[in-house]
């Protein structure tokens, strides 16, 4: 695989081709967050399956202070960042100031999604079904555990991969988590916990891929669970109503309309069995592209494998930039 990274100050010329002929793309992968390993094997992932299909790629790493991955004369930037800088809008900004094209959401969408106390808002607003949350800071803990009975979720509110995400069962227990999270993180998200099946919808473009239900021997789908375990299940094969899954679908495609995601997205789910209704968790504007990650084997069942997946989704990117250059 060509891996580098250009260390050259130049602007890069923009081209607006459809990805027909043999494009040139730069794949960001790994950065400053505490995702970076999934995403430097997100980013080989990518690259691989454009390889595959003949494509010149490399995969660079980036940060705030080295941004010297965007200096390469590229046809489309795929972001396979996941986290802080690649998933929250700020390298979004930077490539839409140089008007390149890239994969993915714009940096207001990734800002909003990044921020799930924000985003659960605008679902309420619009009448999509999420768990009961509140915002905790230091100066509010105390207030804040009175307030709730247990199980909750205690979970950064911008954060991914499940990365100190606590579910609280134990009365003891539930400070510990608020501070832990607290001192990480300047305020931390409470949830009430919603007991059943843990469900992800995947979109590409405008349309939901088969959904997926994820069975885990762990207490929750955490990190582990995502990408270290090999017993860890997904089935397509549901049990639900059909006019839940339906609903699903539905509110699932319309909070990543309501968010304003693009190209692709994952919105994460789980069903409450004591009252048979689902709770939207969270949009994820980047998701995983490992070998276990949802997207590509929602995708997969679909009919599409990974090398197809990738390329529409450089499609979409390349075309809404020439759209643009054409509206100029």
């Amino acid at each position: 695989m060509d891996a580098h990274t250009n260390t050259n100050a130049a602007q890069p010329s923009i081209r607006s081709r459809r990805a027909t002929d043999k494009l040139t793309i730069t794949v960001l992968a790994g950065g400053p967050g505490g995702e970076r390993d999934v995403s430097l094997n997100s980013g080989r992932a990518v690259a691989d399956a454009l390889l595959s299909r003949g494509h010149d790629v490399a995969v660079d790493d980036i940060a705030p202070d080295d941004l010297g991955a965007l200096a390469r004369d590229v046809d489309c930037v795929f972001i396979a960042l996941h986290g802080t800088f690649g998933e929250d809008g700020q390298v979004q900004r930077i490539l839409h100031q140089r008007g390149l094209a890239y994969t993915g959401s714009g940096p207001d969408c990734c800002a909003l999604a990044m921020n799930k106390a924000a985003a659960k808002a605008k679902f309420l607003e619009a009448g999509i079904p999420t768990a009961r949350y509140a915002v905790v800071t230091k100066g509010n803990i105390r207030e804040a555990m009175a307030a709730w009975n247990l199980p909750v979720v205690v979970k950064p509110v911008a954060e991914g991969s499940s990365l100190y995400c606590h579910i609280v069962r134990d009365v003891t227990q539930l400070r510990p988590a608020l501070e832990l999270t607290l001192e990480k993180y300047d305020q931390c998200l409470i949830e009430q916990f919603v007991p059943g099946k843990e469900i992800t919808v995947s979109i590409l473009g405008e349309t939901a891929l088969p959904m997926i239900e994820i069975r885990t021997k762990r207490d929750f789908y955490d990190y582990e669970a995502k990408y270290v375990d090999e017993d860890t299940e997904y089935g397509f094969d549901i049990d639900l109503p059909d006019d839940l899954q339906r609903r699903i679908v539905d509110w699932s495609l319309a909070a990543h309309k309501l968010l304003g995601c693009r190209d692709f997205s994952r919105v994460d789910w789980r069903v409450d069995d004591q009252i048979g209704d689902a709770r939207l968790l969270e949009i994820n504007v980047i998701p995983g592209l490992t070998s276990h990650s949802l997207l590509p084997k929602a995708a997969a069942h679909a009919g599409i494998e990974m090398a197809d997946l990738c390329l529409r989704i450089v499609n979409m990117a390349i075309d809404r930039r020439f759209a643009a250059l054409k509206g100029q």
